[in-house]
């Protein structure tokens, strides 16, 4: 296929296009405030799952990469990434030998602990291999998902540091439960009382451990907020580069009713394949191809602005909308914000990269379902 010479609409349906001018605006603009901030910006590759945009975002400016899993630093090394950041609990002996395997290879790969055990199971591996690794102490600051308790927090450090092959270089605070509170003012004020907990221990570290600089916070949601917080080192935003409905729902610094810092650069693009039903047309993307959790996904098609999209089985959708507004017709393509991108973009194997109304590339969802 010669994309250069295909128009967006002319694509098959379901699939996910990226406006590259909205893009790489969002790049762009995240670089910059992380910058202006005197901080450093790795963001997560769990929301795109690209390796291509991955290495565009490190072109841009960023020191590294988040990835969430294993298998994800896996794929981001094997197209040449490298400074990667494993944020989430890596506890299981197979698990740890893969990590250890890719940390041989990659000596700036670091991982998160926030238990014991694990440590003591990734120390062995090491040196079994004659590794030494650095380490982020994952601290609990409210979303109760992982991560050790701030009150737990210095013991186990003090553990970590038990451990010659373990460098401890800081903290991960990640308040993901304050990423989509609608109002910005409570955002702001919840982030700052959670990440405050984090602060208090990495002040605390940092006078017994010299190596203890980083401390690794934030997302999308709370990035200009977190910003001002004087110890945080490195942002860890991941939605911001494609966004979605959910999160141009929350409520901004400039306007309480939604969310201005970045634009929606990812788009799905659905067919109407029914109309013969009075009162809605039916289109052909459905819960295989939105991931349902998150907000409503919302039609940008300017001449059917007032639409509304519902989930009609695994298979298809329902437009449905007001008398006033004309239905589109059989054939017609829509363009859809998803509800929640990163769920959304695991469920298919490619972009296509637009400008205007061409496809100028195409690039892989090469870490399409590396959950592991």
């Amino acid at each position: 296929m010669n994309v250069n010479l295909q128009r967006k609409t002319d694509l098959d349906t379901p699939c996910l296009v990226l406006d590259l001018e909205i893009l790489d605006q969002n790049l762009r603009k995240m670089q910059a405030l992380t910058e202006r901030a005197g901080k450093r910006l790795r963001p997560h590759a769990k929301t795109h799952k690209c390796s291509i945009l991955a290495r565009r975002q490190m072109e841009v400016g960023a020191i590294g990469i988040c990835a969430a899993k294993v298998s994800e630093a896996e794929a981001l090394y094997r197209a040449g990434i490298e400074n990667i950041l494993v944020t989430g609990p890596v506890v299981t002996l197979p698990k740890i030998a893969r990590l250890v395997a890719l940390r041989a290879k990659a000596p700036s790969l670091m991982v998160v602990v926030d238990h014991s055990g694990p440590i003591d199971l990734l120390s062995t591996a090491l040196g079994d291999q004659g590794l030494t690794m650095d380490v982020l102490l994952d601290m609990d600051i409210g979303l109760h998902r992982t991560g050790v308790s701030p009150a737990l927090a210095i013991n186990l450090a003090d553990h970590i540091l038990a451990h010659s092959n373990l460098r401890l270089r800081g903290i991960q605070a990640y308040a993901g439960q304050m990423q989509h509170v609608r109002s910005y003012n409570d955002r702001k004020k919840g982030s700052h009382q959670c990440l405050q907990q984090a602060t208090e221990i990495f002040h605390a570290l940092q006078t017994k451990v010299p190596t203890c600089t980083v401390l690794s916070a934030s997302g999308t949601g709370t990035s200009d907020i977190d910003l001002d917080i004087l110890e945080l080192t490195e942002l860890q935003a991941g939605s911001y580069a494609c966004m979605d409905a959910e999160y141009l729902a929350i409520g901004s610094a400039e306007d309480n009713s939604r969310f201005t810092a970045f634009g929606p650069a990812l788009r799905l693009l659905t067919t109407v394949v029914g109309v013969n039903q009075d009162g809605y047309v039916t289109v052909d993307a459905g819960l295989k191809a939105f991931y349902r959790d998150g907000a409503v996904p919302q039609i940008i098609n300017p001449e059917y602005a007032g639409l509304r999209y519902d989930w009609f089985g695994d298979e298809y959708g329902r437009i449905t909308g007001s008398g006033s507004v004309r239905m589109p017709p059989l054939g017609a393509v829509l363009e859809l914000v998803t509800s929640h991108c990163d769920p959304t973009i695991n469920l298919f194997d490619r972009y296509y990269v637009t400008q205007g109304p061409k496809v100028v590339d195409t690039w892989s969802i090469d870490l399409r379902g590396c959950s592991q």
